[in-house]
């Protein structure tokens, strides 16, 4: 914890440098600035979430608006932009990366102590070094690795937010080990579909802040 206090106070100073190198440059806000703009309802029509989304006002957030692990716990805001732009996108996801940091140091103070998983061989791989000197922890690992987690047949969808918006799991099981059926829903495969409408009628050079605004993560994509 004490290593992660002067991470984080790290990262505080190297946030500050940013802010007061782009929040109010003259050059980086005239590039930025209504380039790549959108609507709220351009956005949720393409299927926009995240900060995409929330760049244009809508203060939609999963953490707050369907709170799950201790996220119902903790005091935060929800950043949202103006104008839906290139600018509004990087202040908001800057302006959340200030949450994050505090949410961070709120989980902190309430981590309780003991072990962080639960002592199940039926779920949980055993240590390494029990594995290697332990018959009854190789079994156990081979068991839970060949197998899998036994889970009732049925389907659900579970999303988060992710930090490009909505990643969600759906997940068919037929009672085995292995799923049935998994899609993933993951946003940039989602955000680079619509980004052709966001730079439609722009100069060639607004193509690369645009598409960097988007933060892109190409595993999400080449499926």
């Amino acid at each position: 914890l004490e290593r992660l206090e002067e991470v984080l106070q790290f990262t505080e100073r190297y946030l500050e440098r940013i802010h007061g190198l782009l929040d109010r440059n003259r050059i980086f806000v005239d590039r930025m600035r209504n380039v790549g703009k959108m609507s709220t309802a351009h956005a949720l029509n393409w299927g926009y979430t995240g900060p995409m989304l929330r760049s244009t006002g809508l203060a939609l957030d999963l953490r707050r608006d369907q709170p799950y692990l201790a996220y119902g716990e903790l005091d935060f805001d929800v950043p949202v932009g103006i104008n839906g732009d290139n600018y509004d996108r990087y202040y908001v996801r800057m302006c959340e990366i200030d949450e994050s940091i505090a949410m961070i140091r709120q989980c902190a103070k309430r981590l309780p102590g003991g072990p962080v998983t639960i002592d199940d061989p039926r779920i949980v791989l055993p240590k390494k070094e029990l594995v290697y000197n332990q018959i009854e922890a190789l079994i156990h690992h081979f068991k839970l690795v060949i197998d899998g987690i036994q889970v009732p047949a049925g389907e659900i969808y579970v999303a988060h937010e992710s930090p490009n918006g909505e990643l969600g799991f759906y997940l068919v099981s037929d009672g085995s080990g292995r799923p049935y059926k998994l899609h993933v829903r993951a946003p940039s495969f989602v955000h680079v579909g619509g980004l052709h409408t966001l730079i439609e009628g722009g100069q060639l050079a607004d193509i690369v802040p645009t598409f960097g605004s988007i933060n892109m993560i190409g595993g999400e994509c080449d499926r």
